[in-house]
């Protein structure tokens, strides 16, 4: 009896199960990570992304041609302010304070650290879909495919006009046009990109000869990232459809009512497989600059973030 008692009482408790705080000073880091990011080089490549998924009969060429005809420079920035700034501005808090909620509960339900990583980045994702970024990348699209009328000498409705102009005519649903499509981007996108980055890590790991418990390298961190983003565009397709309808490219052999199952059906009857993933190269580009700025500049702007609030960073960059 009293070695029972005391193997039982030598037995260490499983470690108790915290919710992860949400701190004014993570949602501060993260707002501001993305809104370098977006403001920088982020935007520019999201244009050639958006214009080269609406205009897929265009070789590289034509994109770029069409941008700058639209402004020069300033092209490449159309649709950042205010639409960009308001995403990036509020992702990440939507995406912190739901995630955060999600895995607690998958954790809770017995699920491994891994699979809770997962479950609340998907969900997460999901919430981002239709808190904000459905009507941000509706927006931001509009921008950047509408037909300018200044080519013929009239007046170019501002952002706010064109703003209105929709919410008038269609409600709510015009704009958020193509959030279902938005929303399955973001869950596909967090589920593959958390697990291929996890992979990726532990690939580099071994080549390395670095066992789990040393940290990795800013170099090897982001080759890990961006090999994980970078996989992830397998769901690029979904992008395009997620273009195709909030576009406002004229043609009249578009789908009058657009669903995710018409658009998918229209692009691939017009330009095949190949249509469907139109863009992915900016893409990629675009996942590999969101990581050199979340991890080359994170400590950086963590060490920034904590002298100006006086708390503890705690997110993970």
């Amino acid at each position: 009896m009293s070695t029972a008692a005391g193997s039982t009482a030598g037995v260490q408790a499983p470690p108790k199960l915290e919710k992860k705080p949400v701190k004014f000073s993570n949602l501060l880091l993260g707002a501001g990570l993305n809104m370098f990011e977006v403001t920088t080089l982020g935007q520019p490549l999201e244009v050639v992304k958006t214009t080269m998924a609406a205009n897929r009969s265009d070789g590289f060429a034509g994109p770029m041609s069409r941008i700058w005809s639209r402004g020069g420079a300033l092209g490449f920035y159309q649709g950042l302010i205010p639409w960009a700034w308001i995403e990036a501005s509020t992702k990440g808090a939507v995406l912190l304070f739901v995630a955060s909620e999600a895995e607690y509960y998958a954790r809770s339900f017995g699920a491994s650290p891994f699979i809770g990583g997962i479950s609340g980045g998907m969900v997460g994702g999901l919430a981002q879909a239709y808190a904000t970024m459905g009507f941000c990348t509706c927006m931001k699209t509009v921008e950047i495919t509408k037909h300018k009328a200044a080519a013929k000498g009239q007046k170019v409705p501002g952002t706010m006009e064109t703003f209105m102009g929709i919410y008038r005519a269609e409600g709510i649903r015009g704009i958020n046009k193509g959030v279902n499509a938005v929303a399955v981007r973001q869950v596909t996108n967090w589920g593959s990109r958390f697990g291929l980055s996890r992979v990726a890590e532990t690939a580099i790991r071994r080549v390395g000869g670095k066992s789990d418990a040393e940290k990795l390298g800013v170099g090897e961190k982001i080759m890990a990232s961006a090999l994980g983003g970078g996989l992830s565009a397998w769901n690029q397709p979904i992008e395009v459809v997620r273009v195709e309808m909030q576009s406002k490219k004229e043609d009249p052999n578009r789908p009058k009512k657009m669903t995710v199952g018409k658009a998918f059906g229209y692009i691939y009857s017009q330009n095949g497989m190949k249509g469907l993933y139109r863009g992915v190269t900016p893409r990629i580009c675009l996942g590999v600059w969101q990581t050199i700025c979340m991890v080359a500049l994170g400590d950086y702007a963590k060490e920034a973030v904590e002298k100006l609030t006086g708390e503890a960073v705690t997110a993970k960059h």
